[in-house]
């Protein structure tokens, strides 16, 4: 037999929420002050390069949730996960989806290749910790074009992010944004006996 109770549960940690934030607003500096404030965009583009850093080590050795191992997934089951989304049926994860997953990849790439490019553009003036590197020889043009790319890549890739996240949101009847402000989720959890309570963890929440 089985008894389903409804109990918070912590799923991001806080070095994760201090991360997201973070970069949330460290971005929307850099891509503000790009023109005018050089000097406020430079520390927040340096800023962010080891935000990035932070996240894949993290990704590596944090918390369950947080490893790049146990929510990144393969193309086959991104594609199923798409096909319930637009059959307003997606099965409900814990932690991050499928679609989120490879959000989270292409934003942390692209955000990262933004601060390299940018770096190196200050490497061409002879500034920054690039100098006497081989991208300190790119282009000015070229690696200015690069730059701008991924920094509007990286917007776009933010409001893609926002809306899968009111959409799952609605779906689910959650609040992520909250979720990733306290850290927890509210789930309903299956108490069954002769098994691993990890495994005991309702798929619908």
């Amino acid at each position: 037999m089985s008894k389903n109770t409804t109990q918070s549960i912590k799923v991001w940690d806080l070095l994760i929420r201090i991360f997201h934030w973070s970069l949330v607003v460290l971005f929307f500096i850099a891509y503000l002050t790009e023109d005018d404030w050089m000097l406020i965009h430079s520390y927040a583009g340096y800023t962010i390069a080891l935000l990035v850093l932070f996240r894949l080590v993290w990704g590596a050795i944090g918390t369950y949730h947080a490893r790049f191992t146990n929510f990144v997934v393969g193309p086959a089951k991104v594609k199923i996960y798409l096909k319930q989304l637009l059959a307003g049926k997606p099965t409900h994860y814990l932690g991050h989806n499928p679609a989120g997953a490879v959000m989270i990849v292409i934003l942390l790439l692209s955000v990262f290749l933004a601060t390299v490019t940018g770096m190196s553009l200050y490497a061409t003036e002879g500034q920054g910790p690039l100098v006497g590197t081989f991208l300190s020889s790119w282009s000015e043009e070229l690696l200015e074009e690069i730059h701008e790319f991924f920094a509007n890549l990286t917007l776009f890739m933010v409001f893609v992010h926002v809306a899968g996240a009111i959409v799952s949101s609605f779906l689910h009847n959650e609040n992520l944004v909250k979720a990733m402000i306290t850290g927890e989720k509210t789930s309903e959890r299956v108490n069954c006996t002769g098994f691993k309570e990890d495994n005991c963890l309702s798929e619908k929440l």
